[in-house]
């Protein structure tokens, strides 16, 4: 098990400084979000990675289907060459009531789920380098030599983690050509259920059945645990972990009192402690 912090709010140089004070407590990641209208979360990455070394540093998440795919990959090389290879994209269709209407972007679920296959296809050709050329029903690409970014650092791609509504096939594969999925629970009428540990089971069995590729695959489960009770954090991640999740997103949303945040991501991740104290990295 990993654990991810997600940064709910904040500017760059908090974004930044958080970052800092995450990797020193021992958290493996640190996430930020990307809104319609807001805080640049590339921004925000790039002032996190000038300032540490280790941890991984990703979006939480990448709406792509808003976005312009070329964009995105050059904006994702450029911080993986910076940080050394420390960077994870999460993309997913987005929240349509984060603000699209207001900016004119596109709600239509189908569409949306359109878009976001090609953003694919062009975010991972483009990684590979030119040539490339691409010819889908919304988005048109011709090769060129026009100064292209270094390729990113990691290899074959940057690990991109896709939400997924289970138990929807369609969606799923989307999520299994990739490197991890960010489970969506659905009911048969479209309604979203909250995450647990049954459906990661589940979800896990199917991911063995159904996944071709043999590179490794994340899970990924999100919420909160208290942090002034390590022991009490650990077993909550503990029953995820059986389950099958491979990385924990402790996850603030909404949290108004900025010093509680700041608390919480110093007092390091969920892993309980050992007679000697708190677990270490090495130890888990």
């Amino acid at each position: 098990m990993k654990y991810g912090f997600v940064l709910p709010s904040g500017d760059a140089r908090a974004a930044a400084e958080m970052a800092r004070a995450a990797e020193e407590a021992g958290w493996d990641g640190f996430f930020v979000w990307e809104p319609v209208w807001g805080v640049d979360a590339w921004v925000c990455l790039t002032a996190a990675a000038m300032v540490t070394e280790r941890i991984r540093l990703g979006t939480m998440l990448t709406p792509l289907p808003r976005m312009r795919p070329w964009r995105l990959a050059g904006a994702a090389a450029t911080l993986d060459n910076l940080s050394g290879g420390r960077v994870i994209l999460a993309v997913g269709l987005g929240a349509p009531d984060t603000g699209y209407e207001a900016f004119g972007e596109v709600t239509d679920r189908k569409t949306r789920a359109e878009l976001l296959d090609e953003g694919l296809d062009i975010v991972t050709g483009l990684w590979r380098g030119q040539p490339f050329s691409y010819d889908g029903k919304h988005y048109h690409v011709r090769p060129t030599e026009f100064m292209p970014p270094a390729p990113p650092v990691q290899q074959p791609r940057i690990p991109i983690w896709v939400v997924g509504a289970w138990p929807r096939p369609k969606s799923l594969a989307r999520a299994l050509r990739y490197d991890g999925l960010l489970p969506n629970p659905m009911t048969a009428e479209g309604d979203h259920r909250p995450l647990t540990t049954d459906h990661v089971r589940e979800i896990r069995d199917y991911v063995s059945a159904n996944r071709t590729d043999t590179t490794p695959f994340d899970i990924v489960a999100e919420g909160k645990t208290p942090g002034d009770r390590p022991d009490e954090a650990a077993a909550i991640v503990r029953g995820w972990a059986d389950a099958g999740a491979t990385w924990w997103m402790e996850a603030l949303w909404g949290a108004e009192d900025e010093m509680a945040v700041w608390t919480r991501v110093r007092q390091g991740p969920p892993m309980g402690t050992t007679d000697d104290g708190p677990q270490t990295t090495d130890e888990r």
